[in-house]
């Protein structure tokens, strides 16, 4: 794999560090600054929300932008809201700090998944794209636990202040490792948009939102079913999150190679074991060792589904690939808000610490059910060029691929 990759995976590990470790940080942040922990968690909306609208805007006005220029922009943007909201003097900057910290999210995941499948050759599209991912997972491995034990003894203001200094370090590993490339063929804002307005696109769009918002009705109440229905001691929370984050990692090194072999059979079956996991979990997490091996098998189904529902809508938008690929990402934090909020909804209606995961199971059969009438109707579809991003040519360079050079399965 080039290394150029490992600058793209870096950035990834920054960007999911600051994603996730405001939910361990909320006691420490709502006790400096005066206001409750329920009020506290809205900073974790306002990432999410920086994301949902940053992915497609930012990537509408860099449509014209050199790519390798776009991901230093978006990276300095990130570093940016991370000092900022280190250096916060209330809740409200803090607040705008966050949202300022999540708008380059999806546009960086998205403009990096076009570079990183463009630097390697077409049968390893998926697994680039999977490589950079890999730093999002060890960020749940390593980084989360990470800076909230370091915000918890030295103050949450030090956690951003780290994330920013990693911020710095990626913006100068991908000046010094991505490749300039030639000089690109500016798509456009209306072509992007007709891109993303494709019917298997939306259909993409949609399936990660139903199919991804099962696991985060689970992975957002992980904590507190840990303590309450599995009957561990609050230490243990930190191993249970963790082994969550390995599952992530191990589906994200399976996500590659399968999607590259078949993608539509590797969404559909990872989205079918999702479901299953998801129906079982409530009967496993009563047996103490069961529980946790189950917590690894739902991160890695789960995020076994990122990797094709990225590549699928990629492929699809592949006259102008940027924008879907970003809206995929405003898509998959959909799925993480609305995830939540019916999980909470089942869990404020007393039907127990675990019922969210039978509202996850649910949504994740609706996706289910989306992708595969997506793929019924991609049968009838007749070939208009590439189903693959191109590959093999220098970063940036758009040629057409003929129809011949479809891959079954995708």
């Amino acid at each position: 794999m080039p290394t150029a990759l490992l600058a793209l995976a870096l950035s990834a590990f920054g960007i999911g560090t600051t994603e996730f470790v405001m939910m361990g940080l909320l006691p420490e942040v709502a006790g400096d600054l005066g206001t409750s922990v329920p009020t506290a968690g809205y900073l974790v909306s306002a990432y999410a929300l920086g994301v949902v609208v940053g992915a497609p805007l930012l990537t509408a006005f860099g449509s014209r932008v050199p790519r390798k220029r776009m991901l230093l922009l978006l990276m300095a943007l990130f570093t940016v809201g991370n000092l900022a909201s280190a250096l916060a003097p209330g809740f409200a900057t803090l607040l705008a700090g966050r949202v300022l910290a999540g708008l380059p999210h999806g546009a960086f995941f998205g403009v990096g998944a076009v570079v990183a499948a463009r630097l390697v050759a077409e049968n390893r599209q998926a697994r680039a794209v999977a490589t950079m991912f890999l730093g999002l997972t060890v960020a749940n491995i390593v980084g989360v636990p990470a800076a909230t034990a370091l915000g918890q003894h030295l103050g949450w203001r030090a956690t951003f202040l780290v994330v920013t200094a990693i911020g710095l370090v990626s913006m100068a590993a991908l000046a010094r490792l991505i490749p300039a490339g030639e000089p690109e063929t500016h798509r456009g804002i209306g072509r992007e948009l007709r891109a993303l307005g494709d019917r298997q696109v939306l259909l993409g769009l949609l399936t990660a939102v139903f199919g991804f918002a099962g696991v985060f009705a689970v992975y957002s109440y992980l904590a507190s079913m840990t303590t309450e229905a599995m009957g561990f001691g609050e230490s243990a929370v930190t191993l249970v999150l963790a082994l969550f984050g390995i599952g992530m990692t191990l589906g994200a090194l399976a996500a590659g190679p399968l999607t590259d072999r078949a993608l539509r059979p590797t969404l559909y079956g990872s989205l079918a074991a999702l479901a299953v996991v998801l129906t079982v979990f409530p009967f496993a997490v009563r047996i103490p060792w069961l529980a946790l091996v189950t917590v690894v098998v739902l991160g890695a189904v789960g995020f076994l589904t990122t990797t094709p529902l990225q590549m699928l809508v990629m492929r699809k938008a592949q006259d102008a690939p940027t924008l879907a690929s970003a809206s995929n990402h405003s898509a998959f934090n959909l799925a993480n808000a609305g995830g939540a909020w019916l999980g909470g909804v089942a869990i404020a209606a007393g039907w127990g610490w675990t019922s969210p995961a039978f509202v996850g199971a649910g949504l994740t059969v609706v996706g289910l059910a989306v992708a595969v009438v997506a793929g019924l109707l991609d049968r009838g579809r007749t070939a208009k060029g590439a189903s693959r991003l191109v590959a093999g040519s220098p970063l940036g360079a758009e040629q057409p691929v003929s129809p011949s050079s479809r891959a079954s399965g995708s």
